[in-house]
């Protein structure tokens, strides 16, 4: 029995949670509360560094987004979500690597002033838009016509780029002025495995009012 520590507004939970459920397999879903869960005994047994998402299989705990992706693949690889030409491994993994190095950073400030957390600067806005515009260049690059990244399979790369593209409009990104992963993104969406684990408006409303209380308590 597989069970997933996770919760519904974090990207590296969402991403394993959606691989799960494309794979098709059953697991107990645990919804943290990380005003404390994550700091109790049980729970730092599994995870010391007190960080979900966390994967027990029989027993064997596995840690971090990207590893657990890796040992589900393994260990399930039915459906297969890398391939195994090896351009197309390489294009999965580097679309995987610069999301989690380049995508990432580059998102927290448009973030921050999306939820209301605080307002930046506008050159560092400027500066976030322009790199993830180099970002999406390359998306575009590696995903050519296909309709996913490995061509007509979803791969991993599709899961871990895919579970921030949902957020691109709301960020501000003109997403228009990239017609392939507009496309890319609307077939990513209308997959029940992504309807399945969207984030509700409740649920991010709920999180900016718990992060606001929190900032102003200094």
């Amino acid at each position: 029995m597989l069970t997933f520590y996770h919760t519904p507004l974090s990207v590296n939970s969402r991403r394993v949670w959606v691989a799960l459920l494309e794979k098709g397999l059953t697991f107990e879903a645990v919804e943290m509360n990380l005003g404390g869960d994550q700091f109790k005994p049980e729970f730092l047994a599994l995870n010391p560094f007190h960080h979900i998402p966390v994967l027990v299989d029989d027993g064997f705990s596995v840690i971090e987004s990207f590893a657990i992706l890796d040992y589900l693949e393994a260990k399930y690889p039915t459906p297969a979500l890398l391939p195994s030409d090896p351009i197309a491994l390489a294009n999965t993994r580097m679309v995987e690597m610069v999301t989690l190095n380049e995508l990432n950073p580059a998102m927290t400030p448009l973030f921050k002033e999306m939820m209301g957390f605080g307002t930046e600067s506008p050159e560092a806005v400027e500066q976030a838009k322009q790199k993830i515009d180099g970002v999406l260049k390359f998306y575009a690059d590696k995903l050519g016509e296909g309709d996913f990244f490995g061509g007509d399979q979803l791969t991993l790369a599709d899961i871990v780029a895919g579970t921030f593209s949902p957020w691109f409009e709301k960020m501000g990104l003109p997403m228009a002025n990239y017609p392939t992963l507009q496309a890319w993104t609307a077939r990513l969406v209308a997959r029940p495995a992504w309807q399945a684990t969207q984030p509700t408006e409740e649920m991010i409303a709920a999180f900016r009012d718990r992060m606001k209380a929190r900032m102003a308590k200094g």
